[in-house]
């Protein structure tokens, strides 16, 4: 969990905002994982959640401690727990009517993500805690979500057995293997508890 102490104030970050923020994207670089040409998926990590905080107090000039610490407790639920992977996940299309489209023949798409470690069970995404994102008529374009594994499946993450990234929706269907970078990068999540 970040904690006020872990930021900088705006003038620090300011001063030092062009070498955090290529710093942030060199990092997000393994932790961008594409489901197909219109799902994408970034998993957090205490730095991109540090960055996207710094951010948010950057573009809204909150200094005082109090909405500072609202920041930190609306993004540390974005911050891996040790046994879970978290992410953001966005709904992209560039044609607004493609988009609209889409987001109604999506509903439900969040759930249907998933995590094929090995061979054992698929891990579905558990989404959206802190609010509903979806209507009777549409999909958000973002959601979050968590992928709790347990113990065997977090040493064969570790272990380089094959991980596999997918979306199973009617109306969505596509599956990745992760390469060996990004399945690296993510397995070092389950270290930071």
């Amino acid at each position: 969990m970040l904690k006020k102490q872990d930021l900088f104030s705006l003038e620090e970050y300011a001063e030092k905002r062009i070498d955090i923020r290529k710093e942030a994207i060199a990092v997000k670089k393994n932790r961008e994982v594409n489901l197909g040409e219109h799902i994408r998926l970034m998993f957090e990590n205490k730095q991109t959640v540090q960055y996207q905080i710094q951010e948010m107090l950057r573009i809204e000039k909150i200094f005082e401690s109090e909405g500072i610490q609202d920041e930190l407790d609306v993004y540390n639920s974005l911050v891996p727990e040790g046994s879970n992977l978290k992410a953001t996940m966005m709904i992209e299309y560039t044609n607004v009517e493609e988009r609209m489209v889409a987001l109604s023949n999506l509903i439900g798409v969040e759930k249907s993500i998933y995590f094929q470690v090995g061979d054992h069970e698929k891990v579905f995404a558990i989404c959206n805690e802190d609010m509903d994102r979806e209507t009777e008529v549409k999909t958000s374009a973002v959601h979050f979500m968590r992928f709790e594994f347990d113990k065997t499946m977090v040493i064969d993450f570790g272990s380089k057995a094959s991980v596999k990234v997918g979306v199973s929706h009617p109306n969505y269907n596509y599956e990745i293997t992760l390469n060996s970078e990004s399945q690296e990068v993510l397995s070092q999540d389950f270290n930071n508890k």
